[in-house]
């Protein structure tokens, strides 16, 4: 043989080896071998940017993911993947990754692991943004400090809105499981699988996973504790303010979702699935956000696949996963004009809505969520907006796991409001506050008070314990206290599906058994005994007809 056709097989049989230095730990998965990183002074190793399914691009975009095609050489994972398609319709989100497209499917980890057989606790992370935003690489959702622990931490991406949760008779007919519409559910289910079979590697035991997520990602939480699926793939489940259930996000049946797709293919003159598959994620994703435009349907469906029911049709027969769950909401998760819209917070507007809203029932709210002047209708008017946004349904999901799951529930409430923001912020944001009060033409509205309580999404950096990593806010000795607890009581959970533990204020669990309590987190956290469950009670109603 010539030394130039050695030299040619030779060049042939390692292209596409990637070659470099071994700088980090390597870990061999099921489709090939992986090298993380190891910050200087940190004893965490992270792998950033595994994919955990082919690209869901071309021929693959509203499909189920598909396996991972395994690579030769050695993956560096030292670099975040992309962020899945999505427009910038929430101002606290910030991204770490490589970019936004629809090749997004990649998932990172955090392990304190020295030897990677350790069988550690894991924690599995979905962010929240409505199924339409976010990204693993968030900074609120980093793993390091949990990780420190004794935790593996994984956070996963997940496709969103019209690449995530579009529903269409043709889908449904090219599906092998006659299934559409839940593309990003099936993609959480993916990673649930891809940890099963690979987090040994990190150090992780894949019999001792936690699922847990904030607002779409706890609402994903109680979906995939629903889903025949992902049920027995879990050990136990953190929800933070939200569950798949009426009003919030909730699935639809699929003949619904299908109809809707149509529409919205007949809508941008999309004749067929050739014709949606040729337009570019940019196009898709400008169409589903052009004024005027009829927006995409992203609404995910009771398929009979990953959801054969309505969840709480799920959790009411017992047919969830049987685990122990930690889940709870925010005090103020969002502001009375949720519920008041442009209206002023007075007490002639406030029953005005309620009558509008609630009809012959007004007055039947109106004692459940009292006020008598201006001021109480700003705290009530927050309670009920905050309600019916997104405490009833992830009260709802606890309150049936009490019922049926057979394990304890420990439920909380996050009252911390959050500090002034730093000077250079607040200079950057003032003048934003002024506005109009409708039927006040030409009076500027009042100065707003105070915040009632804690904001949608304010917990997860105090969860997580990411307070340093957001620099909008003057963090105070008292928020890194709050940060603490509620971090030792989140990681104990993880680690002992309990979480109580040494210096902790003793929180009991729920089994059916006595009336509820749940953990009441602030500077100064304490157990208390539920209050409100006529007020839920009087929504259920709703909600459940």
């Amino acid at each position: 043989m010539t030394k130039p056709i050695l030299a040619a097989l030779l060049l042939m049989q390692f292209a596409s080896v990637k070659l470099f230095a071994q700088t980090g730990p390597q870990v061999t998965i099921q489709n090939g071998k992986v090298e993380g990183v190891k910050e200087a002074g940190s004893a965490i190793t992270t792998f950033k940017g595994i994919p955990f399914a082919q690209p869901p691009v071309g021929d693959l975009r509203w499909k189920e993911p598909q396996p991972v095609k395994n690579w030769d050489g050695v993956l560096k994972a030292d670099h975040f993947g992309n962020n899945p398609m999505q427009r910038p319709i929430f101002g606290d989100m910030g991204f770490r990754s490589a970019g936004m497209s629809e090749d997004c499917l990649y998932l990172n980890v955090w392990t304190p692991a020295k030897i990677m057989n350790e069988k550690l606790p894991v924690l599995v992370y979905f962010y929240g943004g409505g199924l339409a935003a976010g990204d693993g690489s968030e900074p609120r959702y980093d793993g390091e400090s949990l990780a420190k622990k004794g935790i593996v931490v994984l956070t996963v991406n997940y496709r969103l809105g019209v690449f995530g949760f579009f529903s269409h008779p043709d889908l449904t007919k090219e599906s092998p499981n006659h299934s559409s519409g839940n593309y990003g559910y099936l993609d959480q289910n993916a990673a649930l699988l891809w940890v099963q079979k690979n987090v040994a590697k990190f150090g992780g035991d894949p019999k001792h996973v936690t699922i847990a997520g904030e607002s779409a990602g706890s609402i994903s939480v109680s979906v995939q504790m629903a889903s025949p699926l992902s049920k027995d793939l879990i050990n136990a489940a953190i929800g933070e303010s939200g569950a798949g259930i009426k009003p919030t996000l909730n699935s639809i049946p699929l003949a619904e979702a299908e109809k809707n797709g149509v529409a919205f293919a007949a809508s941008i003159q999309a004749g067929s699935l050739a014709d949606l598959r040729a337009k570019t994620a940019v196009e898709l994703l400008d169409i589903t956000n052009k004024p005027g435009q009829m927006r995409s349907p992203m609404t995910p469906t009771i398929d009979g696949y990953l959801l054969p029911k309505s969840l709480p049709e799920i959790f009411e027969a017992g047919e969830q996963a049987k685990v122990p769950i930690l889940v709870g909401w925010n005090s103020a998760e969002v502001p009375y004009q949720f519920l008041m819209r442009a209206d002023a917070p007075t007490l002639e507007n406030y029953k005005k809505t309620l009558t509008t809203v609630y009809g012959d029932k007004a007055d039947e709210a109106l004692k459940l969520y009292p006020a008598t002047n201006d001021e109480e209708v700003i705290k009530s008017a927050t309670a009920l907006s905050s309600d019916r946004f997104i405490v009833y349904s992830t009260w709802k999901w606890a309150d049936l796991q009490i019922k049926t799951g057979g394990k304890p529930v420990y439920r909380y409430l996050f009252s911390r409001v959050r500090p002034a923001m730093t000077a250079a912020m607040g200079n950057a944001t003032a003048g934003l506050a002024g506005g109009v009060v409708k039927g006040d033409a030409n009076k500027p509205a009042p100065k707003p008070a105070g915040p009632v309580g804690a904001a949608h999404a304010s917990e997860i950096e105090y969860a997580l314990g990411n307070l340093a990593t957001n620099k909008t806010y003057a963090w105070t000795p008292d928020d890194y206290k709050v940060s603490t607890t509620m971090e030792d009581y989140f990681g104990n959970f993880i680690k002992n599906y309990n979480p109580n533990g040494a210096g902790l204020p003793k929180w009991d669990a729920n089994t059916g058994k006595g009336p509820v309590k749940f953990m009441n987190i602030d500077v100064k956290s304490q157990q208390q005994t539920e209050t409100d469950r006529d007020r839920y009670l009087f929504l259920d109603k709703d909600y459940m007809k």
